[in-house]
């Protein structure tokens, strides 16, 4: 009989690309990793990893069984919800996470519903950016992750996920209060292609790669003249006119900066899709169910009509 944790070890070693990244993610050491894998090869009496200059590599026999493993994995997953469904009541213990933004917006309101209608689960709530999600939700750190579309991440019919639109939230240009383009109904994104703008450093957060590749559909490459993740610290900037910025529609930024939110005009205006990421059959685990359930009544909420978009503070 084959060992399902084996099987696991390798789709995390798959997923996070080496043996140290998956040792860490699975709280193992390197070596014990390399056991697990080495074992598996000789059950299955196939090679599973080859050497890869001073790394190593999966194997085609590895790639093959991936596949195998996946649907293992999924018709687990199917089972625990069956029984967990058939126990009927019983307490759970839910692990959310998402991107920075995402928490105000939708994670905590829907930790707040579970508390409202699902007293009986306990939410542990995790900030975490897009990129890094997968590997963990892989590994079951993660029961349901908050995500954005990720260009290195995996595609939507990925066998290991199961990812739904959870919401697609537009996006607008944030300007200081007395920009020239501060009282215009809406813009056209490309009338900001001369402006300094205010992106986070590459490689730090979902936000920067969205920007630059609305920007790009636009037609530009936007000059960024400063660095900054934290939206206080972003608006602070535009306040003093230091450039500009795309902003999420339903972020929200200190009332006292003199900042104005524009829609931006066209049917092809930038918008992001957030997205909900599980285990591929997990979704009809009873906890999970109704995380999944409170985050859509969240998201339902955060796109209720607000008062106005400009001014923002």
């Amino acid at each position: 009989m084959i060992d399902l944790r084996r099987l696991h070890v390798l789709r995390v070693v798959h997923q996070l690309g080496t043996v140290t990244a998956a040792a860490q993610a699975l709280h193992l050491t390197p070596s014990a990793v390399s056991q697990q894998l080495r074992q598996l090869a000789r059950e299955l009496e196939v090679p599973l990893l080859e050497p890869d200059g001073r790394r190593v590599r999966l194997t085609a026999a590895a790639h093959t069984l991936l596949g195998h493993a996946d649907d293992l994995a999924a018709r687990w997953e199917q089972a625990r919800g069956e029984l967990h469904a058939g126990a009927g009541g019983t307490a759970a213990n839910l692990r959310l996470a998402g991107f920075t933004s995402s928490l105000r917006t939708l994670v905590v309101p829907a930790v707040e519903h579970l508390r409202t209608h699902g007293p009986d689960i306990t939410v542990r709530v995790m900030e975490i950016e897009t990129a890094q999600a997968y590997g963990r939700v892989l590994t079951g750190d993660i029961d349901i992750a908050v995500t954005l579309p990720h260009p290195d991440g995996p595609p939507l019919d990925d066998p290991r996920f199961e990812q739904q639109p959870l919401l697609d939230e537009p996006q607008d240009l944030l300007l200081p209060r007395h920009h020239r383009l501060a009282e215009r109904a809406s813009v056209a994104l490309e009338e900001a292609a001369q402006e300094p703008w205010v992106l986070p450093a590459p490689g730090t957060c979902d936000h920067h790669d969205i920007s630059t590749a609305a920007c790009a559909a636009a037609g530009f490459t936007p000059k960024a003249a400063h660095e900054a993740m934290d939206w206080s610290a972003v608006a602070a900037l535009v306040a003093a006119g230091l450039g500009v910025c795309l902003k999420p529609r339903f972020v929200r930024v200190p009332d006292e900066l003199a900042v104005v939110a524009v829609p931006l005009a066209g049917v092809a205006a930038p918008h992001r899709r957030i997205l909900t990421c599980t285990r591929r059959g997990s979704r009809n685990q009873p906890h999970i169910v109704r995380g999944l359930d409170a985050l859509r009544s969240a998201a339902a909420h955060a796109t209720e009509p607000v008062e106005r978009l400009r001014p923002v503070g």
